[in-house]
């Protein structure tokens, strides 16, 4: 008779977090390392106009797999103006590589803007402590809305903007990867066993990850240097 009831005590317990999952490698990472500290986490993804739905598929794989208490999706049509390859047919996918101190045309206008402040509402409903974001600084150098002062910043505005927040007790932007190269995300994947081959990082939506863009570049070259190119995609000349 007791253990349902300890049950939920220690559910309770738990500290509660809403985490941007993406499908892709650094938010099953992020995500991965939260509930091996013992949190309760809220899977939020997004289906905002990008070219493909592939990635968000693997965003709800991902949560299944990983048996998180809530999965939200929210559609946010941020790809009617265009503004990024992400969101525009017309505009080709970079295949070149990273060219440090350039935003490249996969940046999204607004994107990370638009989702935070969504998980922040999800956050203080649901009485969430953190806000868990995949974001990384160091492999894609050129994006405005993936480097720390953002991060600082925004947390400045989210305090002023909601109740708890004002009342001291609202919730932490949290970018566990930002200051981490993709080999040590990688790596950090492999020892939490997060199933790498269940995420989805392509900005292509074909059947298999195409290779040649620049995320399929730096993953590839990552697990390479980890001694897991079993789980490199095939690239495309």
């Amino acid at each position: 008779m007791n253990k349902p009831i300890n049950k939920i005590m220690d559910q309770e317990k738990k500290s509660k977090t809403i985490a941007l999952l993406s499908g892709g490698l650094d938010s099953a990472t992020a995500v991965s390392m939260a509930l091996e500290k013992g949190e309760d986490v809220i899977g939020l993804s997004f289906d905002y106009g990008q070219r493909h739905k592939r990635e968000l598929m693997a965003a709800c794989e991902l949560a299944e797999y990983l048996k998180l208490s809530e999965h939200q999706i929210i559609e946010v049509n941020l790809g009617s103006w265009g503004g990024s390859s992400l969101t525009d047919l017309e505009k080709e996918i970079p295949t070149k590589g990273v060219i440090k101190g350039e935003i490249p045309n996969t940046y999204v206008p607004g994107r990370n803007t638009v989702f935070i402040a969504i998980g922040l509402s999800l956050a203080e409903a649901r009485g969430a402590q953190k806000l868990l974001l995949g974001i990384n600084a160091m492999d894609y150098s050129g994006y405005p809305d993936c480097r720390p002062d953002y991060i600082n910043a925004y947390q400045i505005v989210a305090d002023l903007a909601s109740k708890s927040g004002r009342e001291g007790n609202g919730a932490k932007l949290t970018a566990p990867l930002i200051n981490w190269s993709k080999l040590e995300i990688v790596q950090e994947a492999l020892r939490l066993e997060v199933p790498i081959d269940r995420t989805w990082s392509c900005y292509q939506g074909l059947s298999q990850p195409c290779g040649s863009c620049d995320s399929c570049r730096l993953r590839n070259e990552a697990l390479k240097k980890a001694g897991r190119a079993d789980l490199c995609s095939t690239l495309i000349l």
